[in-house]
């Protein structure tokens, strides 16, 4: 099977909306943390109320929106300029993913309708393919080690050691555990194989309806 640049085209747009977009929804998906709370035993292991770790948790996701603007300034705990330089680097990074997100759903949006207007359904096909590889070589890696591809993450992204928190100065990291990421990386390995596997079943949907079409047109012939 080939595919046209169109197809090509709408396929990248279409991986990066929906990379860009499980990245997105698992960092602002605040339950996830909340049946951390207690799945992790963070109140016992920190002596935190669990009105205190949700607060200050919601204060970390609420900053790190592209909307907001201001200061990061945690209810009940210090931060070092180390760390605040390090969650001003994350921002950073989430904003560039937030503006991903909505540029490639309106670029996917409009090319996948004139895609469906002419009847090219290839590019579904395409899009799970190029969408599936990327979680599932991570997925390989953070089965064998999670903790080394933690860490290699934050050495290939980050350009100095601020992510290296030291619990006195920056108690915000006691209640971020490694198992906290995670459960969020395979959320995000979740939403992007199934959305890979919709993207297929609507190709195959197509495939069929466009084979129906095409036997009943020989059949009346």
């Amino acid at each position: 099977m080939s595919y046209s640049k169109k197809d090509i085209l709408t396929s990248i747009s279409f991986m990066l909306f929906i990379l860009s977009f499980a990245i997105v929804f698992a960092v602002f998906f605040k339950p996830l943390y909340y049946f951390d709370i207690d799945h992790l035993k963070l109140v016992e292991n920190t002596r935190y109320t669990y009105q205190q770790l949700k607060e200050n948790y919601q204060i970390l996701i609420h900053y790190q929106s592209i909307f907001y603007q201001g200061k990061l300034v945690f209810k009940d705990f210090i931060m070092s300029e180390g760390g605040r330089i390090h969650f001003e680097e994350v921002k950073r990074i989430f904003e560039v993913l937030q503006v991903i997100c909505l540029l490639t759903f309106c670029t996917t949006s409009i090319l996948v309708y004139k895609q469906i207007k002419q009847k090219e359904y290839r590019f579904f096909k395409l899009t799970a393919v190029l969408t599936i590889v990327i979680p599932l070589i991570l997925s390989f890696f953070a089965f064998v080690d999670f903790e080394h591809l933690f860490i290699t993450f934050h050495q290939l992204v980050f350009s100095n050691d601020y992510w290296l928190f030291n619990p006195r100065l920056d108690p915000i990291i006691n209640i971020l555990p490694e198992s906290f990421f995670m459960h969020c990386f395979m959320l995000i390995v979740f939403i992007v194989l199934f959305s890979a596997f919709i993207c297929y079943k609507i190709y195959q949907h197509y495939q069929k309806k466009i084979l129906t079409i095409d036997n009943h047109e020989l059949y009346t012939l």
